[in-house]
């Protein structure tokens, strides 16, 4: 979908340092000693950290990460430049050549961030001397790494994705379908999601300006749910006015820019929509389960951290499954049987192999389904089990309100996902498939404030409060 690359060429050449015979066996016995003493060294220090227990603290964690990735960033150059001097070939072809350069930077990427995370390291140790092992915890210095490695490939991805071959797409926009092409019902549509587009931005905006002018709110549970408020409102931004802009200008088309983007937007925000209740389910689990270290466990380094997590694996699954879908040509068909620009809509058009794309999307759908989903039963088995041991009805009342709405808004989400999954693979009827994913994209971001304010009544005080409050000062 994206301007195709017109390589004509199958291959580069590596001039290297120089092209004298006795030059080159120097530099090839330079370069080959370099390398052995690089792996060498840098084995070393993993295999002495990793036997020595005395050496099991951040510092040397983080050591032996840098250690790693120094042993790969000389190994995805100088083999292939000691092979070209042996063999005297110095071409190395077009996708050697752009895994190469991935990879380069992958490694120096992660160089730079580990050497970042070690900097702080020591900025703990020697300015919070009493408070070391607490901040550097094993969960933080494990958050720091995979933080690194996310960043870095993301970095590389964006620069190395746009340099693979393009499509061969031969039109410029998808026509959506939608529900109804009849003015009645189209009539009736409109004022229905309208309304309910209406409600979900009014219901969400409310609910954030809520917990953020109620200082009694600023805690780690109402720090997610304001989070989750702002994407709930987010997705259905994401696919709502458009579909009402076509049935108002009776214009049914999208661009592919248009249809890229709002597939993506949509891939984006219902991802971070998952993640987020998985770190709300791991809040209350901490919350009744370990509630004297809720303050220390639940800091709000680690929210930020979780959060920033949340966006940071949505913007990669959502990177990788557009940039797929970018090789992609199509020909023939572009009506998609929908009311948005849905992934597998998109896929079934294409006159290409979809076969990588369609892995993929299983592949990690049934990752970040059952991995979060796993997380959220695992989290409630132990509340459950600690609520069962508490003594008085009461006690256990209380404590299970404190859950509740999120246990109500995770059944609502999953089961609503699991009637889209059900919806595409039981029925042919696309009217069917594109109801259930209504119920998924809309109809769930709406209910979930509604959840929130009517089971939770520190929400409701905080509602009332601010509309007094804006009431007074009109």
């Amino acid at each position: 979908m994206a301007p195709e690359n017109q390589t004509k060429f199958t291959e580069f050449i590596l001039l290297g340092f120089s092209e004298t015979p006795e030059q080159q066996g120097a530099i090839f016995g330079l370069f080959l000693g370099m390398y052995l003493v690089t792996v060498f060294g840098n084995i070393l220090i993993m295999l002495a950290i990793g036997f020595d227990s005395h050496l099991h603290t951040p510092m040397y964690f983080f050591l032996s990460n840098l250690s790693f990735v120094d042993l790969c960033v000389v190994s995805t150059t100088v083999p292939k430049m000691l092979v070209g001097i042996l063999t005297q070939n110095k071409a190395i072809s077009y996708a050697g050549c752009l895994a190469q350069m991935h990879f380069f930077i992958v490694f120096v990427g992660l160089d730079n961030f580990l050497l970042t995370a070690m900097a702080y390291d020591c900025f703990v140790a020697i300015c919070h001397p009493l408070r070391y092992t607490s901040i550097m915890s094993p969960e933080l210095c494990c958050l720091l790494v995979l933080l690194s490695w996310i960043l870095s490939l993301l970095d590389a991805l964006l620069h190395t994705s746009p340099m693979a071959p393009g499509n061969q797409t031969k039109f410029t926009e998808f026509i959506l379908l939608g529900f109804s092409e009849t003015p009645e019902q189209q009539r009736t549509i409109f004022g229905l999601f309208l309304g309910m587009y209406l409600v979900t931005v009014f219901g969400n905006i409310l609910i954030i300006l809520a917990v953020g002018s109620d200082s009694h709110l600023h805690t780690p549970m109402y720090f997610f749910l304001s989070n989750l408020s702002f994407v709930d409102l987010c997705v259905v931004s994401s696919t709502v006015p458009k579909m009402l802009v076509s049935i108002l200008t009776q214009n049914k088309a999208i661009s592919y820019a248009g249809c890229l983007a709002q597939m993506s937007l949509f891939m984006f925000f219902g991802c971070l929509d998952n993640f987020l209740l998985t770190a709300m389910a791991y809040d209350r689990f901490v919350a009744i389960c370990h509630p004297l270290r809720y303050t220390s466990i639940m800091s709000p380094e680690l929210c930020c951290l979780m959060v920033l997590l949340s966006w940071i694996l949505s913007l990669l699954n959502t990177l990788l499954h557009s940039l797929m879908v970018t090789r992609l040509s199509f020909c023939t068909g572009h009506e998609i049987q929908h009311f948005f620009c849905d992934l597998e809509k998109v896929l079934k058009l294409s006159c290409s192999d979809t076969l990588i794309n369609y892995v993929l999307l299983y592949v990690i759908a049934g990752l970040l389904g059952v991995l979060p989903l796993t997380g959220i039963l695992f989290s409630y088995s132990q509340i459950f089990s600690s609520i069962l041991k508490v003594p008085s009805a009461r006690g256990k009342y209380k404590a299970f309100s404190t859950c509740g709405s999120h246990l109500s808004v995770v059944s609502l989400f999953y089961g609503t996902g699991l009637g889209v999954c059900l919806s595409s693979s039981v029925t042919q009827s696309s009217w069917k498939s594109t109801v259930a994913s209504a119920m998924y994209a809309v109809v769930t971001p709406m209910l979930n404030p509604f959840i929130y304010c009517l089971r939770n009544k520190d929400i409701k005080g905080a509602l009332w409060r601010l509309i007094s409050r804006i009431s007074s000062s009109q």
